[in-house]
């Protein structure tokens, strides 16, 4: 009988925090006070964005010149339908824009009424953001630009010349906060199917290799040894064994769980690969290798939200010494 094929959306978000080098901080320092800044490579190269090192010798370079805010559409593709935290949100064209007195194209978006509007080798300026902090952002996007004098008199690369800068701000950006995120739809192959909706009957699978007879939780399809398919399923656990374990003590974003909590490495019973899951029932600093473990399912009954210790005698080392 036929299955619908399942499907579930997932998002990965986090927070990524850098520091700045003394390049990287000009550029997004100059970005504040609508400044474009390149970096000159020995070969003389002008590039924007600017790099600390040259991609080609990889000698350190600092030498910053000051570029155009106007530039040359060198590629570009239409995006019909933005997405959360894109520049616009209004349908807008991704472009490599090269600034003039630049050698190398930068990306960002383009505002533009339609596919039609955009073409390489059109002319565009900058849009600068009504507030800046010192972030790419300060740039709100590209817009067509015709030749005529708009916006705030520019004063530097004129002529398409890039012209020497000391890289010198008041109060420099030192670091930068940048969000990212990836939301996609994801669809499970045959053997991680069959796995899943075993647990709704909370029955778990695994599927064995017949080349090497390792039985893998959760199945993949195919023996990563060997490199063959897998197709044989075996019914494992649901009781497991602690192989190795860690503690966590920073607390996630939507994630109803108090810290400290456990999440371990799980070889279930039968299995020759171990899962990873949370430890609960117990105190965190109680979790072992060995600790013998049973599943504590959700309350739609579809997977295990948690293991916890059975109560029986730790398991001796050597019977799960291959499976750290």
């Amino acid at each position: 009988m036929y299955k619908s094929q399942l499907q579930a959306p997932l998002v990965v978000e986090f927070p990524f925090t850098r520091s700045l080098g003394p390049v990287q901080s000009a550029f997004l320092t100059g970005l504040r006070t609508a400044t474009v800044l390149g970096v000159r490579t020995t070969d003389g190269r002008v590039l924007v964005p600017p790099v600390e090192y040259d991609p080609v010798t990889a000698d350190e370079l600092s030498d910053l010149v000051e570029v155009a805010p106007t530039g040359t559409v060198t590629t570009w593709a239409w995006n019909p339908s933005p997405r959360r935290g894109q520049p616009l949100r209004t349908p807008f064209a991704w472009v490599l824009v090269r600034l003039d007195g630049a050698d190398t194209a930068l990306l960002h978006a383009l505002d533009a009424p339609g596919p039609d509007a955009v073409r390489t080798g059109m002319r565009v300026r900058i849009r600068w953001a009504a507030e800046r902090a010192g972030a790419i952002t300060d740039i709100a996007c590209f817009e067509p630009y015709d030749g005529a004098e708009g916006g705030r008199a520019y004063d530097g690369a004129e002529g398409g010349r890039a012209v020497p800068h000391g890289g010198e701000f008041a109060d420099p950006v030192s670091g930068i906060v940048a969000p990212a995120r990836l939301d996609y739809t994801y669809a499970p192959g045959r053997a991680q199917s069959r796995y899943l909706r075993a647990l709704a009957d909370r029955t778990t699978y695994g599927e064995r290799c017949p080349s090497c007879r390792k039985v893998y939780v959760p199945p993949r399809g195919a023996c990563p040894t060997c490199g063959v398919a897998t197709d044989e399923q075996v019914e494992v656990g649901p009781r497991g064994t602690v192989t190795t374990f860690c503690i966590v003590n920073i607390k996630a974003r939507n994630l109803d769980i108090e810290v400290p909590y456990v999440y371990a490495h799980i070889a279930l019973d039968g299995a020759d690969l171990a899962l990873h899951a949370r430890i609960g029932g117990i105190p965190y600093d109680e979790v072992r290798m060995g600790l013998r473990v049973e599943p504590v399912w959700s309350e739609d009954g579809r997977y295990p939200d948690h293991y916890r210790p059975t109560g029986e005698p730790d398991a001796d080392y050597d019977t799960y010494k291959e499976l750290l």
